[in-house]
């Protein structure tokens, strides 16, 4: 859903629950060069633009030891989707989709997530490729892409189950 405020053929909105937000705090802001999200990719490209996580005090002491990875887990609140949407058709070529089974921004929680290649990490800038946001998305969380993380806690017992 890229339109502003535009339903297509075969899309259902329905009047959502007055929203209860989890009081999420906000620990930076994304800067990316888009300010249209007609211009805006789709999904991020690991080629694509270099763009900027600021983020801001008192998290900043957070960012120790990220440089260690190559790619990072970004999440972030995409606060201009509609979050209205059950039924979506992205290409508006009939084809109707739930909005569970796409990664459109138009979500009951729009939570954005990309795992992004880390640049570099300088002060409270964390510089990455592979977004796919408005510049001035608020930054909900950073973590190492978890392919590239081992758990450096002692194991658990669930670490090793399997499926029966």
């Amino acid at each position: 859903m890229v339109r502003l405020n535009e339903i297509r053929e075969g899309e259902v909105a329905i009047t959502p629950p007055p929203p209860t937000d989890a009081g999420l705090t906000f620990i930076g802001r994304i800067h990316t060069p888009w300010t249209d999200r007609m211009m805006t990719p789709r999904q991020g490209r690991q080629n694509g633009p270099e763009c900027q996580l600021e983020i801001f005090e008192p998290w900043v002491a957070a960012l120790r030891g990220l440089e260690k990875y190559s790619n990072v887990e970004v999440l972030y609140w995409l606060h201009q989707s509609r979050r209205d949407l059950v039924l979506q058709s992205p290409a508006s070529d009939k084809n109707v989709h739930g909005t569970f089974s796409l990664r459109s921004p138009v979500r009951p929680n729009p939570i954005g997530t990309s795992v992004a290649g880390l640049v570099k990490v300088e002060g409270n800038i964390v510089t990455v490729q592979g977004l796919d946001c408005l510049d001035g998305t608020p930054l909900i969380d950073l973590k190492p892409d978890r392919c590239q993380f081992t758990p450096i806690a002692p194991k658990q017992p669930g670490d090793d189950q399997k499926a029966s």
